[in-house]
This record gives structure tokens, sequence and C-alpha cells, in this order.
């Protein structure tokens, strides 16, 4: 019976010294890292964006302000003042280039330009494949006819003789139809309460929600203070769209109720503005309402309003899905008589092999193209160079 109560004692005493190495070992381990909540990763390409109010120490743990931590343990825990996240309008964008982006739009030239380089002399084929090949990018009948009714001529007096040269002429004369118009965004100077107001019209699915967050990005990034207004309150979830993107750049928005009158919510939204002392209105416009002829009387109307009261309309954009070609003009025409079009917004510009249709919009609108959307980031939307868009169009270097 003495072995039996010798087990139990050496038992005991094993299950207590593992009690106290235990909670010796609790009593010096680093207290567990106090974390907050990252933003979420970017997608690829876009711009990292990073709040004020996170930032992380050298032993990998995640704090917030005020919060001092060494070794893994909180020695002070100061005040936490949330100063809401950095839009990514904060962030520098990388500008893209037209070249790299343009794959598309330069594949509907490229064959027909190798050939017509490969050729010894400047034939009736030559001609052929020249006219195709800008049709098919979409240049149009009518400034097709005169490019090449230009360049004809030039052949004609020996000014031009080799297929080389004709290339050369054929870029040049694109770039100097496209000089010369302001593409500049106008923003006035003005008193503090009276701001500038840009309405952005188009059909629904060019894109026009996507280009106002982008264009607030950049004038924010200029350090222009931007109020969006959500004044398409017809399409469904158009107002939260418009919400995200005012977030994302940092933004004040101005919403009102679906399906309500666009014109109050852009005029309460111009006087919010001049009570604040904000420098840009940005305002989202319906494209679609049950007819066209309701469309546009609506438009007129909020035209018509945004001038108005504070506000100073210095800049009315059509925004045009480059991928829809010709179809395009059609847009561009109703809507320029409605609203009195400024400028044109060319999104999709990277996705479509129809880039010709600038010169249409250019030479038969007399509308300028400020803005080219060359990609799906925030920092895609650049202004428009001629130059650097008829190189990456024709050139074969």
């Amino acid at each position: 019976m003495l072995w039996i109560y010798f087990v139990l004692i050496v038992a005991v005493l094993v299950f207590g010294l593992g009690v106290v190495l235990v909670n010796r070992r609790r009593s010096v381990a680093p207290a567990a890292p106090i974390r907050t909540a990252l933003p979420l990763k970017p997608a690829p390409g876009e711009a990292e964006t990073v709040a004020e109010d996170v930032k992380v120490v050298e032993d990998g743990t995640v704090v917030e302000d005020g919060t001092v931590v060494e070794d893994g343990t909180v020695v002070e825990d100061g005040p936490v003042v949330e100063d809401g996240p950095v839009g990514e309008a904060t962030q520098d964008f990388e500008r893209p280039n037209f070249r790299s982006r343009m794959s598309r739009a330069r594949s509907a030239f490229t064959g027909a330009l190798l050939g017509i380089a490969g050729r010894s002399g400047i034939t009736t084929e030559t001609w052929d494949d020249l006219e195709e090949a800008l049709l098919r990018a979409d240049v149009g009948v009518r400034v097709t006819d005169e490019l090449l009714g230009g360049l004809r001529a030039r052949v004609r007096a020996k000014e031009i003789t080799e297929p080389g040269q004709l290339l050369t002429a054929l870029q040049a004369e694109m770039t100097s139809r496209l000089e010369g118009a302001d593409r500049s965004l106008h923003l006035e100077p003005g008193e503090s309460d009276s701001p500038n107001v840009w309405l952005f019209v188009g059909v629904n699915g060019v894109g026009k929600t996507t280009t106002i967050g982008k264009v607030s990005a950049l004038q924010q990034q200029a350090g222009v203070s931007v109020l969006m207004a959500a004044g398409d309150t017809f399409r469904a979830a158009a107002a939260e769209q418009l919400t995200t993107w005012a977030e994302r750049s940092g933004a004040e928005i101005v919403r009102g109720n679906e399906g309500g009158d666009p014109s109050a919510v852009i005029f309460d939204a111009i006087e919010s503005a001049g009570a604040r002392g904000v420098q840009l209105v940005l305002a989202d416009t319906a494209g679609r309402l049950h007819t066209k002829t309701n469309l546009m009387d609506e438009l007129r109307k909020v035209r018509r309003v945004a001038a108005k009261g504070k506000g100073r309309v210095t800049e009315v954009l059509l925004v045009i899905d480059a991928t829809t070609g010709q179809n395009g003009l059609t847009q561009a025409r109703e809507f320029g008589d409605a609203t009195d079009v400024t400028g044109v917004v060319l999104t999709k510009l990277d996705g479509s092999a129809k880039g010709g249709i600038v010169f249409a919009i250019e030479t038969e609108l007399g509308l300028p193209v400020k803005l080219v959307g060359l990609g799906e980031t925030i920092g895609d939307l650049v202004p428009f160079d001629p130059a650097e868009f008829v190189e990456a169009l024709v050139s074969l270097d």
C-alpha cells in the first residue's frame, strides 16, 4: 500500500510544478497584437490606398494612432483621431501611354500600312488599302475622302513619290486636322460661393459615372475641391455607384431620392457647394428616360437650372464609348443640340479598333475631344494629345 501513496504524491508534485511553469510563462509573454482593419488590397494596376489613422510598427503590429507599442506590449494608449480614409485622389497617377494602350485600334492599320511600306511604288492598290484601313478604323467617309484627296494631289505633283513618304505625309495630315482645338477643361476663377459646374451627359452604359469619379480624382490631385451631384435619379443604383466613386476620390456628394427631380438634386448640390466654398461641382445626368424626347427635355431643364443661382456652368462634357463607332456621332448631335456641349470624353479607347471616331467628331461636329479613357483604373483618364494619338494609331516604328 505504501507504493500507492508514493505514486499519488509524485503525481501531485508533477501537476503542481506544471501549473507553476505555465503561469510563469503567461506572466512574461507579450500582450496580443492590437490590429485594426486595413483597406482592401487594390486590384492589379490600381493605386494603393492607405488610411491616415493606420501605421505599422517595426515588429509588424498594426496599431491605431495614439497607441504606443514596445516589443508587442501596449505601454501607452492615447486618443484615436478619426480622420477618415484618404481617397485615391491623393495618390500620384502614372500617366498611361497612348501607344501601349491602343493596340486594338493600331491593329486596324498595321496590316495595310506594312503592305504599303513594302511595295516599290504607289499604285491603285495602295490607295485602296489606305481607304479600307481608314474606314475600318471608323475615320468616316468624309474625312477619309478629304485625307486621300489631298495626298493624291501631292503624289500627282511629284511631292510624294515613295510609299514611305506617303505614310509619313498621312500621319502629318491626320495630326494637323486635330491641332488648334481648345482641349482645356475650364475652371474659371470667381467668388468663393460661386462654384464651377461641369455637367456630364451621354446615353447609359458609356461610362459617365466612372468618368466623373476619375475626373474628381484628377481635379483633387490638382488641389481643386470637388462636390458630386447624383443627378441620374432614374437609373437604379446610379447614386450608389457615384457615392462609391466619391468615397474613392475623397469628394463630397449630394444625392436625392430615386426617381426624383434631377434638376432639384443638381441645384441643391450647387447651393451646398457655394455655402461650403467648394470650387467644382461634377454633375451626373440621366442617360435614358421613357422616350428620347423626354430625355432631351429633361437635359435642357437641367442645363437651365444649373446656370441659375450661384453656379456657373463652365463645361458640358459629352461622354461617348469609343466602341460604338459612328453611332457616337448621332449621340453627339442630339446631346449637343440639347445642352450646348463644350467637349467630348471618349471612353474605352484602349478596347476599341474604332479610334478614328475622333476625326469624325472633331471634323463633322466641331467638338474637341478633351479626355480619353485608356484603361479601367482611376488614373487611366488622360488629356487627349493629338500627336501622340496619331502616332499610336498609324506609325510603323
